[in-house]
């Protein structure tokens, strides 16, 4: 294969790849890739097809790579540097979702995983997305003191659908676990409660992690527990 014919080589292959057409001399002239004429073109194809890198469909086709040119290409030809930037690009549009979808399941999996280990409402702010998450409602439902008081079921049921994420913002939290306990609460409607926060990190992302239930809570164990699911958030 002499100079001529690898270049027509590899950009018959450019084009096929693009356009999953048989590639013919017009198509190779309205590129501007080559300053030859059709029949010099032709025959070079001709030539090319006759030595197994090429084949035509059929008769009024242009021709198509063979498993031989293109064993020729990726190894002959192939510049996989000159697809880097776009390849990049993409790369790091996919992988900014594919992480922003993860950072969420994790949040998402550290309040499960808290509502297994206490008899009370977690929740926590969720990377990328407004509105806080939360489990356990019917943890604090099955308490004592909320089943006797109505009121406080809608309220704490209030509070959590319409209210949490504009209180949360409005209290002090750090990376200390801070106690908002009864009338402390700038709510009304769970000044029976109480409330557990602390701050995680997710790469750029600060969150917030907590406990509701009634006030007579265990607060000794809630803290352990709150204590260990936000620093296995922070370290994941």
């Amino acid at each position: 294969m002499n100079e001529r014919q690898s270049r027509l080589l590899e950009a018959i292959i450019d084009q096929f790849i693009l356009s999953a057409s048989p590639i013919g001399s017009k198509k190779l002239l309205e590129a501007g890739t080559f300053d030859l004429s059709s029949a010099t073109i032709r025959n070079e194809m001709g030539q090319l097809e006759d030595e197994g890198y090429l084949e035509q469909p059929h008769v009024s086709a242009g021709r198509i790579p063979t498993a031989l040119g293109y064993r020729t290409y990726v190894r002959e030809y192939m510049k996989p540097t000159r697809c880097e930037a776009i390849v990049r690009k993409r790369f790091a549009t996919l992988k900014d979702q594919y992480l922003m979808k993860k950072d969420q399941e994790k949040a998402y999996e550290a309040v499960a995983f808290l509502t297994h280990m206490i008899p009370n409402i977690a929740f926590a702010t969720v990377p990328y997305k407004e509105r806080v998450y939360y489990l356990g409602l019917s943890n604090v439902l099955k308490q004592p003191e909320v089943q006797a008081d109505p009121v406080l079921a809608s309220g704490i049921a209030e509070v959590l659908e319409e209210h949490l994420t504009t209180m949360l913002e409005h209290i002090e939290i750090d990376d200390q676990i801070r106690y908002y306990i009864g009338e402390e609460n700038i709510l009304e409607q769970i000044h029976s409660c109480s409330l557990m926060v602390t701050t995680y990190q997710m790469r750029d992302f600060e969150g917030v992690i907590g406990i509701l239930g009634p006030m007579r809570m265990d607060y000794g164990y809630n803290t352990v527990a709150l204590d260990l699911i936000s620093d296995m958030v922070r370290s994941s």
